[in-house]
């Protein structure tokens, strides 16, 4: 007994001693989140004599949690270069301290023969590492990007515009503990086999007519998903002829679509239900399923709708698209449209369209509402003009290829 005794307290202590020693371990990882963004500078001979020091900026975009722009000088940014040479900047447009990042500043060549003009970082060693802006408004790029006389004899001009395209990469580092082991699962899958009962068919109980064709489905599932349906299917109200029951003021794709949704939980192809391969038929398909989806009570499909009509804005249909957003409440979507129409370039164009014949009718209170966005972008844009006149250089190296500036 005594010896298992002092066995048992040796082996005891032995494992004591092993997990005193344990060791655990991390890694810290540095990498770049990389983005870019093409900037389009037409007009240029009207851009000469904006004045040294004077830029063009890009809208801005968001690469690795910050938001920077492009700044083109026409007549150049030092006064000691008498506008010999254009300027080209990347800057930091958003709040950030001590951010690291590397760039690449490529003015496109448009004859086809691609010999961009290109200054990168990437891909090769840095002496001091990645640059740092220290705070919003530093910026990096080239005093001396392109000699003026040059430029303008060149194949990166062609039809009075240029073309700038600007990659970045920002620093970010983040510590890893211990890989632990894991079974990899596979994503749900629950949409297809909903949508492979919708389309085999089997166990429908309700119909519905759209438009002379009628859909099957379950009652089940659509008032799972639609509130809707859960009152037209089992609410105090509901309909006693489940066998058909009519849909008015529908087309039958579109309805189709809503189903499609319902059961998948993705949008169908918009080109194939309508049958024709044109943006046109497109957009035009999503404002009818997005009036389609407010009216079910489907909020996901509503704004996947108003996704595809946000990328999708165009002269010939925008008008209308404002007229849905004002009727079913598309507040986002709202924006977009007013924002687009009030641009100076499309706003003639617009008011020419039968869509915008429609919406004066339709919503005339929206019409209200666009003057005062034209005026406001008005305003905005002598602000602008004014701010940018008066930026003022904080300093820059004696080879002119890194300034920071404040805004």
């Amino acid at each position: 007994m005594g010896k298992i005794l002092r066995e048992a307290t040796k082996n005891s202590s032995s494992s004591s001693s092993l997990a005193s020693n344990s060791t655990t371990t991390s890694t810290s990882i540095t990498d770049t989140v990389n983005g870019s963004h093409q900037f389009k500078i037409t007009g240029y001979s009207l851009s000469r004599g904006l004045g040294i020091g004077k830029y063009i900026a890009s809208d801005t975009f968001n690469v690795g949690g910050y938001s920077w722009a492009i700044y083109f000088y026409p007549d150049g940014k030092s006064v000691e270069d008498n506008a010999t040479y254009v300027s080209l900047f990347i800057a930091l447009a958003s709040e950030g301290t001590d951010v690291r990042a590397l760039f690449e500043l490529t003015l496109l060549d448009q004859s086809g023969k691609e010999r961009h003009k290109v200054h990168s970082h990437f891909g090769r060693t840095l002496e001091s590492g990645p640059y740092t802006l220290k705070y919003r408004g530093s910026m990096w790029g080239y005093k001396r990007f392109f000699k003026r006389t040059l430029l303008e004899s060149s194949d990166y001009l062609k039809e009075d515009c240029l073309q700038v395209h600007c990659s970045l990469g920002v620093v970010r580092s983040h510590t890893e503990g211990p890989k632990t082991y894991s079974i990899p699962v596979p994503p749900s899958n629950i949409g297809w086999h909903f949508g492979q009962l919708l389309e085999s068919g089997k166990g429908t109980d309700v119909n519905f007519e759209v438009d002379g064709e009628v859909s099957s489905a379950h009652k089940l599932i659509l008032a799972a998903r639609s509130p809707v349906f859960w009152a037209q299917l089992f609410g105090p109200m509901k309909d006693q002829n489940t066998q058909l029951i009519k849909v008015e003021d529908m087309e039958a794709p579109v309805f189709k679509a809503l189903l499609h949704f319902i059961y998948w939980d993705t949008l169908p192809d918009l080109e194939e239900l309508t049958g024709l391969n044109s943006k046109w038929a497109s957009a035009l398909m999503s404002q009818h399923l997005l009036a389609a989806a407010d009216r079910y009570g489907l909020d996901r499909l509503k704004l996947l709708c108003e996704a595809n009509l946000c990328e999708d804005v165009a002269i010939n249909t925008v008008a209308t698209t404002l007229a849905l957003a004002e009727q079913h409440h598309c507040f986002q979507l709202k924006a977009v449209c007013l924002k687009f129409v009030a641009m100076s370039e499309n706003l003639r164009a617009v008011m020419q369209t039968d869509g915008f014949e429609y919406l004066k009718e339709s919503c005339p209170s929206v019409l209200t509402e666009l003057l005062e966005y034209v005026a406001r972008v008005g305003e905005h844009s002598v602000i602008l003009c004014k701010h940018r006149s008066e930026a003022v250089i904080d300093g820059s190296d004696l080879n002119g290829r890194r300034v920071k500036q404040r805004l």
